[in-house]
Order: C-alpha cells, then sequence, then structure tokens
C-alpha cells in the first residue's frame, strides 16, 4: 500500500525543552496546549519529571543529559524548527546538553523562559544552575522573559552586582546587566511588583523596547509564565518581529488567564483554549 503525500503546507514547528506537569497546567504541556493554540506544530523534549499537583511540587527528576540531547537531534534532523522555547531544565547537564545542542542552529531564534521556582516557592535551580545558565544559554538567547523576582536573581549572580552598593539592583539594571551578559533582548513581566497593574517591559541594547499594562487579575496562576514564553516563540516561528511577538502573546496569555479555572485545591490554570469554547458560546447562541 503506498501512503498519499500532503500537499498541505506544514504550520510553523517549534521545539521546547521543558520538564513534564502532570496537572497540565506548566511546563511542557501548557508549551504544547500554548503552541497549538496559535496555530504552531510542538515537538517536545522531556527535561525533567515532576511529581506535583496544583498546590505545589513534590519533586524533581532530571532525564539523563545524553538522552535529553538526543531526543532534541533526532527531531532536528527529521523536521525543519522555526523556534526554540527554553523552561525548566532540572541539571547543569541538562543545560550543558541543550546549549550545545542549539549552538548548531544560531540562525533559529530562542526564548529562554527562566524557571527558578515554582509559584509557591518550590526551588527548581540552585546557583550552579544559574551559572551554567548564564555562561552557556544567555549569549544564545534572543529572548529572555524572567519575571521581576527571576530578573533581580539572575542579575545578583552576575559579577557586576557584587559590589555593596548594588546588591539589590533595579529592574532596568538588572535588564541591561542580562543583556551585556549575552542575550539580545529582555521582557520583565511586573506581576509580582504589586503595582496597580502588571507592568511588563521590553529592553533592548539601546534601551526599552516597549512597555505595557495590563489589568491585574485576581487569583494565582500556574503556568503563565510559560504559556507567555511559549507564544512569543509561536509568534516568532510565525514570521513576527521580536516587539510584535511580545505584544500578540502578551494579548493572548491576558486572555488565557482571564478565562481560567480552578480544578484543584490549589492555583488557577490558564484556559490556553478559550478561543473554542468562544466558539462553542457562539454556536450555540446562533
Amino acid at each position: 500500500m503506498s501512503l498519499a503525500v500532503s500537499a498541505n503546507p506544514s504550520p510553523p514547528i517549534v521545539l521546547s525543552f521543558a520538564a513534564s506537569d502532570p496537572t497540565g497546567g506548566a511546563g511542557l504541556q501548557a508549551d504544547i496546549l500554548t503552541l497549538a493554540s496559535l496555530g504552531c506544530h510542538p515537538l517536545s523534549v522531556v527535561t525533567a519529571i515532576t511529581v506535583q499537583d496544583t498546590a505545589g511540587v513534590e519533586g524533581v527528576l532530571p532525564i539523563d543529559a545524553e538522552w535529553v540531547a538526543d531526543q532534541a537531534r533526532a527531531l532536528l534532523e527529521d523536521m525543519p524548527v522555526a523556534a526554540f522555547k527554553l523552561g525548566m531544565m532540572g541539571s547543569v547537564e541538562v543545560i550543558a546538553a541543550i546549549a550545545e545542542v542549539i549552538a548548531d542552529y544560531p540562525d533559529i531564534p530562542v526564548v529562554l523562559d527562566p524557571v527558578l521556582a515554582s509559584g509557591r516557592g518550590d526551588q527548581f535551580a540552585d546557583e550552579e544552575m544559574i551559572e551554567a545558565m548564564i555562561g552557556m544559554l544567555l549569549p544564545q538567547t534572543t529572548l529572555l522573559t524572567p519575571n521581576s523576582l527571576e530578573a533581580r536573581r539572575l542579575a545578583q549572580q552576575l559579577g557586576e552586582f557584587e559590589d555593596g552598593a548594588r546588591r539589590d539592583p533595579g529592574l532596568v539594571d538588572c535588564a541591561h546587566g542580562l543583556i551585556e551578559a549575552g542575550c539580545e533582548y529582555v521582557l520583565v513581566t511586573g506581576t509580582h511588583e504589586g503595582t496597580p497593574q502588571v507592568i511588563n517591559t521590553l529592553y533592548g541594547s539601546h534601551g526599552v523596547v516597549r512597555t505595557d499594562r495590563w489589568d491585574r487579575l485576581p487569583g494565582s496562576y500556574h503556568g503563565s509564565g510559560c504559556t507567555l514564553a511559549s507564544a512569543i516563540a509561536a509568534h516568532l516561528a510565525s514570521g513576527a518581529s521580536i516587539a510584535d511577538a511580545v505584544m500578540g502573546a502578551q494579548e493572548y496569555t491576558w486572555r488565557t488567564l482571564s478565562a481560567g479555572f480552578r480544578p484543584g485545591m490549589g492555583q488557577f490554570i490558564p484556559d490556553r483554549l478559550f478561543w473554542s469554547r468562544d466558539m462553542d458560546e457562539e454556536a450555540d447562541d446562533a
């Protein structure tokens, strides 16, 4: 039996490196849902397995670094990838393996979500892992997407912020330091800042590229950062500029949060398929 060759073009393909989250709220599952929702075909490389629910993380088991590299190379040798999205990596060895893989594809944009802790504060990265991230991944990163807490922690790990007066640098200094460390752009999100609105600022080598303000929603959300970073990768894979990708991803993410639901006893989960439910409601009303 012969197989018919499809004439349909492939959607943009995005490769996500992330840990598995069995709740579907964050991690690899969040990336897949987001990328598919935005019209991309998601490829996935598992970096770690977690034991968690919507209230918090109980355990993390990093995948062997060679297996991480082998997963990625098998995919990259088979399909054309338009963007990389990097999430939680689990170990220094995995960080090094990913850095080595993506170094062979310098023309593919890299969106790095530096997942350092869970929403309730479970730590995912120690100082050694942060140093590895800064040294091996930042120089290959197109866009870094830290929240304000992550931006400060990453910046404080940089040598230039070790002198006494700058142990607690402002977010502008953090962004500039991270760009000097190698990444092209930094999007600092303000969810944790306690301002009336959430203020997200995109920085480039010449300063602020854009600042966006969003109504602060009630509740705590599991996977908002994963959603935002994956949405940016999806827009970049579809050909958008950095500024347009950041704007489109923020709008999509805010809508997933505003439609979020609380299936368990912990945090809310963003509804990445809110639009499909809107369509169902419209069909029911017709």
